[in-house]
């Protein structure tokens, strides 16, 4: 309740100033950056364009050299603060460097930085039990992995061994990672490789904006059953979803379409697995998990990102029954559940539950969603606003009946908003949404701070028709 009177607070105030098109200094922020005597920004793209994978791409024209981060806010060489509105891809989700989660890793390092799992050790056990209380239902063993694409890989393995079936269905747009099983699995060709994928089907993805049914389940969801009757032997392994799509571009499932898909793909005998690696951790605001959002129950669920707050983490947990799979052979990850991560896991955990992240994110969230439909209503570029919590975005389009993307409109507000101290993220398969997912420590004041740099971009908005 607290929070939510404070993300009110004040509201009047910054919607003024975005009326006025004034520009406030960014959030007061008591933080000094330590001295940066390292390599130029110039220097390290050299060694990045010799030593590193030419895949690896950056955002901005003339890329940040980031140097320091501390909650909500980042610090590039010559000691510049940003406000972090994109959390390295919704990773970051106490805040850069939060205390805690510094003294439970470092205390950690200290002590023992590595064993392995055929060694006892309390860090794996404490968290998997402090994780498993934060699950519905049945849904109480763990088995930790390095990242999300790693955790969506077991999920499929797990459900094709636990169902004896191979075929898997995802959704049209989704992203489950880049590795030869969830490359199949994920449904975009911008991130697919000309590799083996079988066993997969994409389903009509249930996309109120851009759908080709609008916000009727029914229809979307019929695409499942048909996919089952005509593309399968009638029995299928299991079902993989987001609950909210986050590289797709902050897709919201139409709602109701995820329960009736659950009930089609049990129906013919699979197993259903929530992909919660950006969507989960509180993310969302109203609960912890995404798919709590839509009302169902997982077999399986999958995360990474914000339960390391940075640290290489990830995890699945699902039943004991469906768990007994992997005893059939051996099977572990020498890094999966390490001390080092799983210590800084637990302390992630206890932050979000003592700081009340959650309900700040939904009260913050709610409050920069208004603000952000309320922008959308004066400027015919922002054709979608959507999302909820601290998962939004805000798709940009060239004309809103054809729904045309504005690819570079979108690029030349990132320039903009960068210059004057505000970083977010783009996706969607066009790559004109913007996805703003902050730390869960953003407060009211950040979040006045983007809408003001975007309602400045007087390029975008004089172009519009």
């Amino acid at each position: 309740m607290q929070v939510a009177r404070i993300a009110r607070r004040g509201l009047s105030r910054l919607a003024a100033a975005v009326e006025t098109a004034a520009v406030p200094r960014m959030p007061a922020f008591d933080h000094v950056p330590l001295p940066y005597d390292g390599p130029s920004a110039a220097e390290i793209a050299r060694k990045r364009a010799e030593f590193l994978s030419p895949s690896l791409f950056h955002f901005y024209s003339n890329p940040l050299n980031i140097v320091e981060g501390k909650m909500q806010y980042l610090y590039d060489e010559r000691g510049r603060r940003y406000l972090d509105a994109f959390a390295g891809i919704a990773t970051v989700c106490c805040g850069h460097c939060h205390p805690d989660v510094v003294d439970a890793v470092a205390a950690q390092a200290r002590r023992l930085q590595h064993s392995t799992v055929l060694y006892l050790n309390h860090a794996i056990a404490d968290f998997a039990e402090a994780l498993a209380s934060k699950m519905p239902g049945d849904l109480k063993v763990v088995f930790f992995t390095n990242s999300g694409t790693e955790a969506n890989e077991l999920a499929i393995m797990m459900a094709r061994l636990y169902t004896g079936s191979h075929d898997i269905i995802s959704l049209r747009n989704s992203y489950h990672g880049n590795a030869a099983g969830t490359m199949g699995a994920t449904a975009q060709k911008n991130w697919k490789f000309s590799v083996v994928q079988s066993g997969v089907h994409h389903a009509v993805n249930p996309d109120p904006y851009r759908g080709a049914f609008g916000s009727d389940a029914d229809k979307y969801v019929r695409d499942v059953q048909e996919i089952i009757e005509f593309g399968t032997t009638g029995q299928v392994a299991g079902f993989i979803s987001e609950a909210i799509q986050g590289v797709g571009g902050i897709v919201e499932l139409s709602p109701g379409s995820l329960p009736l898909a659950y009930e089609k793909v049990r129906n013919a005998g699979g197993l259903c697995i929530a992909d919660e690696v950006q969507a989960g951790f509180a993310r969302v605001g109203s609960h912890f998990w995404g798919f709590e959002t839509h009302g169902v129950v997982p077999d399986i669920v999958t995360m990474a990102k914000g339960i390391g707050n940075g640290i290489p983490l990830g995890a699945v947990v699902t039943t004991p029954e469906i768990a007994q799979v992997l005893t059939r052979r051996g099977y572990f990850h020498t890094f999966g559940g390490t001390p080092l991560c799983t210590a800084g896991g637990l302390a992630v955990l206890r932050v979000l539950e003592k700081e009340g992240l959650q309900e700040n994110a939904h009260a913050v969230g709610s409050y920069l969603k208004d603000r952000l439909r309320a922008l959308q209503d004066k400027h015919e570029i922002i054709g979608d606003v959507r999302g909820t919590g601290f998962m939004l975005g805000v798709e940009l389009v060239t004309d809103r009946q054809l729904k045309t993307p504005a690819k570079d409109e979108i690029c030349h507000a990132m320039e903009h908003m960068k210059d004057m101290g505000v970083l977010v993220g783009k996706g969607g398969f066009y790559g004109n949404v913007f996805r703003i997912t902050p730390p869960l420590c953003f407060t009211k004041e950040d979040a006045g701070w983007p809408l003001i740099t975007l309602h400045q971009d007087h390029y975008i908005f004089s172009n519009e028709k």
